[in-house]
This record gives C-alpha cells, structure tokens and sequence, in this order.
C-alpha cells in the first residue's frame, strides 16, 4: 500500500499510479509529477501555493471548489487547467471519475455547509477512495461505498476518533486510513483508538506516523 498511496501531513494525500493524483498538498516530498490535484478548501492546512508550485508540471489538471480560483490564478495557472466544482456532482474524465461529497461542520462555524466546500470519492484503476476534506459525520458521508477511506481524527475542526470509527464500521471499507491529527489537532494516541475501535474486517492503516508542530 505504501507504494502506491502516500499520507505526508494532515490531509496531504498522493496517489500512484499510471497517473499521479493529490490532494491537499502541504509541505511535499517530491516535485514536478503532479497530473491531478484537488483540493477540498482554502485553509492554510490544506491549501499551500508552495506545494503546489513544487509539484504542478505545465498540463496538471486542478479540481478545486472556486473560491481558490483566483489564488490559483495569482500563481499563473491557466483557467484551462481549472477544473471547478460544487457539491453532490459527478465528474468523468479520460481516465478518472469522481464525486463531490459536501463537508461541512453540523455544530461548528469552521466549515459552514454554505461555503460549498467538498471531499471526493474517486474511482481510480478499479478502486474507490473517499477523501473527505474538513467534515463532521453527515447524513451524506453515511451513504458513502468505497474501498478506502480516509477519515479525519482529530477532533476540534472535525469528527474525533470515535466518530471517525463509528462512520467507518457505517461506510464499512476495505481499508481506513486515519488523517487530519499529528500537526493542528490530534496525535498518534487518536490513531489508536480509531484503529482499535473500528470493526475486524477493516483493515487500518496508519501512514501518517509522525507527530509534527503538535
């Protein structure tokens, strides 16, 4: 698994394959081999201009919600490569497809389900990823079939550990992958009780193995 899907920090996400897929690159380990990256919302955790100037190449495709565009556009990425979207819809391309789930708080102001923000379940070489940006549990995410999930941990800004697990056994993946703790919010500590706490035929697995700047 670690050959092909990368956790770096907080939500930072890279997917291998014949193609090279990010999302919410921050403070990137590798350069110019970006051909997707998609991003979930505008906060510093999860959108960095650096990042994305380490890894784009001339043709990355950017699939982002538009109220990056114009920093996007700041940068000198061409509208062409600009890929905007908006919750609950579906997207094809030549060899990706996807969904925009909503992510949004239910009893917080950090995340309001009015900004329009997203995760995204991709169907990617025969698997199915849910990514799911900054989310508490939703009527929305409950209904979500893939083969991975990643899933927030760290509480505060998002579902804790416990309700991570309790919507993973409900999404009942293949494999989770805990994110989103180690850095703002959260630690190792929450990776394990996820990991404890979600059902046996769940495999979990835990990338993001450092605490950093916690």
């Amino acid at each position: 698994m670690n050959d092909f899907i990368e956790v770096n920090k907080q939500s930072s996400i890279r997917i291998k394959g014949d193609k090279i897929i990010y999302f919410d690159p921050i403070e990137v380990n590798h350069k110019k081999d970006a051909d997707y990256i998609f991003i979930t919302h505008p906060h510093w955790d999860h959108f960095s201009l650096l990042s994305i100037l380490e890894i784009k190449k001339e043709d990355t495709l950017f699939i982002t919600p538009k109220d990056i565009v114009e920093e996007l556009l700041s940068i000198g990425i061409s509208e062409e490569y600009i890929i905007v979207v908006k919750p609950g819809e579906d997207y094809a391309f030549k060899n990706i497809e996807f969904k925009t789930i909503p992510a949004y708080n239910l009893h917080k102001k950090n995340h309001p389900k009015s900004a329009l923000w997203v995760g995204y379940l991709l169907k990617y070489n025969n698997i199915t990823y849910y990514i799911p940006g900054d989310t508490d549990v939703t009527k929305e995410n409950k209904n979500i079939k893939c083969d991975i999930c990643f899933l927030p941990i760290g509480g505060r800004y998002t579902m804790d550990c416990i309700e991570a697990a309790n919507l993973c056994n409900i999404i009942n993946p293949k494999i989770a992958i805990p994110i989103h703790y180690g850095y703002v919010v959260g630690s190792m500590k929450d990776a394990s009780v996820f990991k404890k706490r979600i059902n046996s035929n769940i495999k979990c697995l835990i990338l993001l193995k450092e605490e950093k700047n916690a």
